[in-house]
């Protein structure tokens, strides 16, 4: 067995055939296949996704994230030189004003203006008004609000590894059905599988659906760099767990009954706001958590995930849920098994 109590990176390394890596969705929502792990024997078998409420009872709860993707890559060029920028906006500051990531950031001074040209003809002028230390950067709009240049010209932010531009296509399939609050630059993933029919299911079983948001953050995407994964330094996101989500997760766990959490986003809005006992309480704020074996979640029972970067920290958290062996040993079968990787792969339930 693998030591856990010094965990090293090497430890959550595997080599995925770049073919693996899906670079489109299914044809349909819901047309992924899944890999269904106990989490104790580790044993697995592949399924369709569509079998996920084969796994449900009534009394369970299955607890969703319902932030909503927003278009948070713009194409702009500097002042001056006319040299091409890529904005990445982050986070709201007020109407007019928000941090982001610039490309390239390394020469981007304070004062530096951006025009960014809108498919109708019009120029937006923003500028920089701040950058930090850690290379997050803040610009202000000279013209309309941040939201409004995202609308006329922001691009789905589809993660690195989806070689491609982004299509009008994605501006649905990059999106959960059950988006609704704005402020993630990366999508829930585990969520996209999901469609209105499966909800239909879920109810016609007994089983209830919880929201809670978090809004996931570029940090979703950063590598793990240090040998010791605990001297990792965790990203921060935004969350909220309301009381309606509250009332369900704990009658859940009352009753004796099963939490899927759906995605790893999920998982870490149970921890933060969990009780010893397995019971949540209702919350807001921003969380850095960062989980990893030999950590056992307090909250969920079951989870469901895609398939996840080597040496990422969302690795690190699946593994919670069982020993890294038998992690690892399922995501060699599902590369054995041509499974599609990544945000528009095919996902995995641990149960």
């Amino acid at each position: 067995m693998r030591n856990f109590t010094k965990m090293r990176l090497a430890q959550f390394d595997y080599h995925l055939p770049e073919e693996l890596i899906a670079q489109f969705p299914p044809e349909n929502r819901g047309g992924s296949r899944m890999l269904v792990m106990d989490r104790t024997s580790g044993g697995c078998e592949i399924r369709s996704f569509s079998c996920i409420a084969d796994y449900l009872e009534e009394g369970d709860c299955v607890v969703i994230n319902n932030t909503k993707v927003i278009n948070a890559r713009i194409f702009g060029r500097k002042n001056g030189d006319g040299a091409k920028v890529e904005i990445l906006f982050l986070r709201r500051v007020d109407d007019r004003s928000w941090t982001c990531f610039l490309k390239p950031g390394k020469r981007m001074r304070v004062g530096t203006r951006i025009k960014v040209s809108t498919p109708d003809g019009k120029e937006l002028w923003v500028i920089i008004v701040e950058r930090t230390d850690d290379g997050i950067f803040t610009v202000a709009s000279e013209d309309v609000s941040i939201a409004e240049i995202q609308e006329l010209a922001g691009h789905v932010p589809l993660p690195p590894y989806i070689r491609r531009d982004d299509l009008r296509s994605d501006a649905k399939r990059y999106q959960t059905v059950f988006a609704k609050e704005e402020g993630a630059v990366a999508a829930p993933t585990a969520g996209l599988h999901f469609t209105d029919e499966i909800f239909a299911e879920f109810a016609a079983r007994g089983a209830s659906v919880a929201e809670l948001t978090l809004h996931v953050g570029p940090g979703t995407f950063l590598p793990v760099s240090c040998d010791r994964i605990e001297d990792h330094a965790m990203h921060s996101e935004f969350f909220l767990l309301p009381r309606e989500a509250e009332e369900k997760i704990n009658r859940t766990k009352m009753n004796g009954k099963k939490i899927l959490a759906v995605g790893t986003t999920t998982v870490r809005v149970l921890e933060t706001c969990a009780n010893e006992d397995g019971t949540v309480r209702a919350g807001t704020g921003d969380t850095s958590i960062f989980l990893y074996p030999p950590y056992r979640p307090k909250v969920p029972d079951m989870l469901l995930t895609n398939f996840h970067l080597p040496k990422s920290t969302l690795l690190m958290l699946v593994s919670t849920f069982s020993s890294l062996d038998n992690v690892m040993n399922a995501y060699s079968l599902a590369i054995d098994s041509k499974m599609k990787f990544f945000s528009y792969g095919d996902c995995m339930l641990l149960k």
